[in-house]
């Protein structure tokens, strides 16, 4: 697994397809590898005509852990900024994208088509709004706008994101842990077989397991509050993809996100929770081609 040193941490990546293609760039969400983002699916964008990168944000996967920060109560800071408390992690989500941009340098990625699943939309939204130069458009999946007067997470996906890591001792209680939290959160319209579900879950845990970090992870989320006006901003084209069925972030806030960026095109998916599961691979990674082929097509007349 190659390494970039990147704002004096390491993070990890891979690359794949036609080297000098047009680049896009995977963002992933909260405390998840970026092999979440599957090889079907990467191969399918690289297919496609793209180079794809995916990376592990900071703080999960291979990537660098920031374990100088102390343990965070998920429930509680989570209460704070339901109050309009202000809440502080050891970084921000402006760290976190400034990761992917450093990655990019790295890799001699001038722009790149960002698209990002969740947390992994936040950090791309504001790549988009910050850095329209490295941008060649955006792809914002089942994430938000921070709008703290959006819908909630339901109850029992709530109860499923705030629920407490087992152990790293006991690998069997985790793959569960893992696989019951993936029954809740995830696509309705297409479940994914247990056998796949279990070992997606265990090629995840061989991997990494550092539940620390996800903690840290949802106090730059939620110190980042409100991202509507940074939205408002964006010029670049974008694509929302939300799926219609998402417990965890309700697709009230992929229509709000695609509201207040000028422009975006939404697309709401029948069945889809807050997953990218394999029955959907097709339908998903074809959404972002075409997108982005669009984008590249209207580059090029104008070149």
């Amino acid at each position: 697994m190659p390494i970039a040193d990147v704002n004096g941490i390491q993070i990890a990546y891979d690359i794949r397809g036609p080297a000098g293609a047009p680049a896009i760039l995977l963002i992933m969400g909260l405390g998840t590898q970026m092999i979440a983002w599957s090889d079907p699916f990467c191969d399918a964008l690289a297919a496609g005509g793209y180079q794809v990168v995916r990376f592990d944000n900071r703080d999960v996967g291979l990537s660098s852990k920031i374990e100088s920060a102390r343990p965070v109560n998920m429930k509680w800071v989570f209460a704070k900024a339901m109050l309009g408390l202000r809440v502080r992690g050891p970084y921000t989500l402006y760290d976190m994208a400034a990761d992917g941009l450093g990655l990019m340098d790295k890799l001699g990625l001038r722009r790149a088509h960002v698209v990002g699943a969740s947390m992994g939309g936040m950090i791309a939204q504001i790549i988009a709004a910050g850095h329209p130069d490295r941008t060649r458009s955006l792809v914002s999946i089942m994430s938000s706008s921070g709008d703290r007067r959006l819908p909630q997470a339901k109850p029992e996906a709530r109860d499923a994101l705030f629920a407490k890591r087992p152990d790293a001792s006991d690998p069997e209680k985790i793959i569960t842990h893992m696989m019951n939290m993936y029954r809740v959160i995830g696509s309705p319209g297409y479940p994914v077989p247990e056998d796949v579900l279990r070992s997606r879950m265990e090629a995840s845990l061989a991997r990494s397991y550092y539940p620390q970090g996800i903690g840290r992870q949802m106090l730059a989320i939620l110190s980042d509050g409100s991202r509507v006006e940074r939205l408002r901003t964006i010029r670049v084209p974008t694509l929302v993809i939300h799926g219609a069925d998402d417990p965890l972030v309700p697709v009230a806030a992929g229509k709000h996100t695609a509201e207040v960026i000028p422009g975006a095109k939404l697309e709401i998916v029948p069945g889809m929770g807050h997953d990218l599961p394999p029955g959907l691979v097709t339908r998903l990674t074809g959404l972002i081609i075409d997108h982005c082929r669009k984008v590249d097509a209207r580059g090029r007349d104008a070149a």
